[in-house]
């Protein structure tokens, strides 16, 4: 592995509020600029909601009163955020690893592509659209490919907060509040392992991204309470 030091890995149990989720975030990003907090990623879920990035178009916004509405400091459109999608802020010093964003996030993608790989879901990514995707594209049929994982970061003094979102067995309805990352296209859809027929449990998931992490960005990772929470006596 490459010289890096450990990166701390957090999983919160049970559903963690999105405001106190981002103010964590920055304060963690401020404290490793700093020096005073290694790298960090944090695990979590949240409540179902929708988050509006930078680049985020009124009329993708289909039920503005179905789900509570944050906007996020990322790039990108609109996500949803919910029970059963495992998501991961990736607070990493970027400036240590290069000074390469577009680097930084095909690493991303490349961590996603490889967790999936461990349950044999064949994965990639496309030009023009945000993500990850599964081609379902059936033998003479037209075209269908499904997101399974979206990516969204900022960097602040060239440390990253945000990261990835991978669906597990979220409600799969729940997305059709918005148009997800602006893209209307029938042809495209959103799908989960479990839809894929993988019944795979969060713990499971966490344990293929927690490997593919190690082996894709070349550094351990070592168990860590999450941000805000103090370790049991």
């Amino acid at each position: 592995m490459d010289d890096f030091s450990p990166v701390e890995w957090a999983v919160s149990p049970g559903l963690v509020d999105y405001d106190a989720a981002s103010a964590l975030m920055e304060a963690r990003a401020r404290a490793i600029r700093c020096g005073e907090a290694a790298e960090l990623v944090w695990l979590l879920e949240h409540p179902p909601l929708y988050t509006a990035g930078t680049s985020a178009r009124p009329e993708d916004l289909r039920e503005p009163e179905r789900f509570p509405v944050h906007k996020a400091g990322r790039g990108g459109q609109y996500t949803y955020h919910g029970p059963g999608q495992r998501v991961a802020y990736v607070m990493l010093d970027v400036a240590a690893r290069g000074r390469d964003v577009r680097a930084f996030v095909q690493s991303l993608e490349a961590w996603i592509i490889a967790a999936l790989a461990e349950f044999n879901v064949e994965a990639d990514i496309r030009d023009g659209r945000v993500g990850v995707w599964v081609d379902r594209t059936q033998p003479g049929g037209p075209v269908r490919e499904d997101k399974i994982a979206a990516i969204g970061i900022r960097l602040k003094r060239w440390v990253s907060f945000h990261g990835i979102s991978l669906n597990v067995e979220p409600d799969l309805s729940h997305f059709g509040g918005i148009t997800p990352c602006g893209i209307a296209d029938p042809r495209y859809g959103v799908t989960s392992l479990v839809d894929l027929g993988r019944p795979v449990g969060m713990d499971e998931a966490d344990g293929a991204l927690r490997s593919a992490f190690e082996r894709v960005f070349g550094c351990a990772t070592v168990l860590a309470p999450p941000p805000g929470l103090q370790p049991a006596s």
